[in-house]
């Protein structure tokens, strides 16, 4: 709806002999008695142009030309806001585009063309996966949503974090319980993991090998085979609340190369090293953070000589910009918050623009049992697994409550709430909204005859009370909101929308008769409904979670 008023403004200042090369701003006034729309132009240009602004606005008024029937008033208000209010008839007219795009309304092709790439959830294959590790990947499936809807062709990448010394120590612990099986005294580490599912895995081995393997030579076989059954079950849970990736880059890739090619991991630091970032010292590698202002440097290779975080994340991310993505986005926890900035100024000294990567950091979420805290670890075994999560909840409170608070909030997942079939439940409000229409036009189609894609939409002009306009309004908003949840990365905006609109519907039902009302009354609120079911349809589909016909 804001695109509506762009062409008028433009050729309003031509008229005035105004060139200018800011952009005009368009916003929903947060009051609306200060009009649907609002545009600041007038502020804007008043300096360059030496007039005071609410003059230059009643002069950019008198030049503007609408379509008959589309504007009810111009005003301007304070400094020199003009503020536009809508023809509540061109508001509801407006409201058939939704029916006439269907599955494609709130869709663009800001993306067409392109190729994104969103790197989410890569969880160490060392355990089941947490909830915190949910909370990112229902965040970076939903902005890999957003992406395709803006005509992206989307790459949903999971990073395997199959080297270093964690995964190490995951064969260790297999092998200890192992080793109990076969009757030996072993002191199982505390620095180990310490989970049933190691026990698990120790039996599988023992299953199949029985003894044989007490004293093998190395921890391979115990930690290929702890790696493979837990990352499958890590896919199987992702699969239970619908996320599901394209591909999986292998980080000992990065540690060893084919033929007589340089290893990625080395192949950095040889790049950073002839640009004068690397430096030697206390049996370490470092990367010289310090000559960019910063105030120590960063180790890259330990005195042990295993890489720090830093080194691999580095050389996986040339990766990226080799594949030639036109847009990166990588989804992190809180605990890459110090990392990840590091990783972007390697990129930048090795001449790659990083203004095409977007980094979305996700803050922890914690839940309460019994009124407790419980503190998540997954060595010590007492995490809160995300699929006991799924279990107690289901999937789609499993992934609405995970992206309804803001990304750089701390969440608080509220289990009892989630699990509630009334209105306190946003997902159950949501979702009662979509199935009460359902319901409603099921009905109106054995009373009436009614059909959504039939004739009749053109009778939505005629509906005038507040109720109606206001949420003919806010459908009208839908594709702003995918657009402002993109250039966010925060998904929650969707949510807050949604609600936003569920709301709105509830009130127009209640106050609004529909199938005892007059024939072409009848037709038009049925159509308002049917429009209005198709945004939530949109949405939830976005959001990854169901739209229930009856409930």
């Amino acid at each position: 709806m804001q695109e509506f008023f762009l062409p008028a403004i433009k050729k309003a200042l031509q008229a005035a002999s105004i060139a200018t090369e800011k952009p005009v701003q368009i916003e929903k006034p947060a009051d609306k008695k200060n009009g649907d729309y609002s545009t600041n132009i007038a502020l804007m240009l008043s300096k360059e142009c030496r007039r005071n602004p609410r003059d230059l606005a009643a002069e950019l008024i008198g030049l503007l030309a609408f379509p008959e029937g589309t504007v009810d008033k111009i005003e301007i208000a304070g400094p020199g806001f003009i503020n536009f209010f809508l023809a509540p008839a061109f508001i509801m007219q407006s409201v058939e585009h939704v029916l006439f795009e269907g599955s494609r309304y709130g869709s663009s092709c800001t993306g067409t063309g392109k190729s994104a790439i969103v790197e989410y959830v890569s969880a160490n294959p060392t355990g089941p996966l947490t909830i915190g590790r949910g909370r990112g990947g229902v965040l970076g499936d939903c902005i890999a949503n957003l992406l395709e809807a803006q005509g992206y062709t989307v790459t949903r990448e999971y990073y395997f974090n199959d080297a270093g010394r964690q995964m190490q120590i995951l064969g260790e612990s297999v092998r200890y319980r192992y080793l109990e099986l076969c009757g030996r005294e072993v002191t199982f580490p505390e620095t180990h993991y310490q989970g049933e599912y190691i026990k698990d895995i120790a039996e599988t081995l023992f299953a199949e090998h029985a003894d044989s393997l007490a004293d093998a030579a190395d921890n391979a076989i115990f930690k290929d085979t702890a790696e493979a059954i837990i990352f499958k079950s890590i896919r199987k849970t992702l699969e239970r609340i619908d996320i599901r990736h394209d591909s999986f880059f292998n980080e000992h890739t990065l540690y060893a190369a084919e033929g007589n090619e340089t290893p990625a991991n080395q192949r950095v630091l040889e790049l950073l090293d002839a640009k004068g970032f690397i430096g030697r010292y206390e049996g370490a590698t470092w990367f010289l953070t310090t000559k960019l202002g910063q105030e120590k440097d960063k180790v890259l290779v330990k005195s042990s000589g295993e890489p720090s975080y830093r080194l691999p994340d580095i050389a996986y991310h040339l990766d990226k910009y080799r594949r030639r993505f036109d847009l990166i986005v990588n989804v992190f926890g809180a605990d890459h918050i110090d990392e990840y900035p590091d990783v972007v100024d390697a990129l930048r000294i090795l001449g790659h623009d990083t203004s095409n990567m977007r980094v979305a950091i996700n803050q922890f979420v914690t839940m309460t049992v019994n009124g407790e805290t419980v503190k998540m670890s997954t060595r010590k075994g007492n995490a809160d697994l995300l699929d006991e999560l799924i279990d107690d909840v289901g999937p789609d409170a499993t992934r609405l409550f995970f992206i309804m608070r803001s990304k750089d909030s701390h969440l608080n997942f509220d289990i009892e709430l989630a699990k509630k079939q009334s209105k306190d439940n946003p997902v159950f409000y949501l979702q009662y909204a979509h199935a009460r229409i359902c319901s409603l036009l099921r009905l109106a189609a054995e009373e009436t005859g009614f059909k959504p894609d039939g004739m009749g939409s053109h009778l939505l002009q005629h509906l005038s009370l507040e109720s109606e306009v206001q949420l003919g309004f806010a459908l009208l908003d839908y594709p702003e909101v995918i657009n402002a949840a993109v250039r966010q990365l925060e998904p929650q905006k969707m949510v807050e929308y949604l609600h936003s609109v569920a709301e709105l519907y509830h009130k127009f039902y209640q106050e609004c008769p529909i199938l005892k009302a007059e024939p072409e009354t009848c037709t038009a609120r049925l159509f308002l409904s049917t429009a209005t079911r198709q945004v939530l349809r949109n949405g939830f589909r976005i959001l990854g979670i169901a739209a229930p016909e009856s409930m």
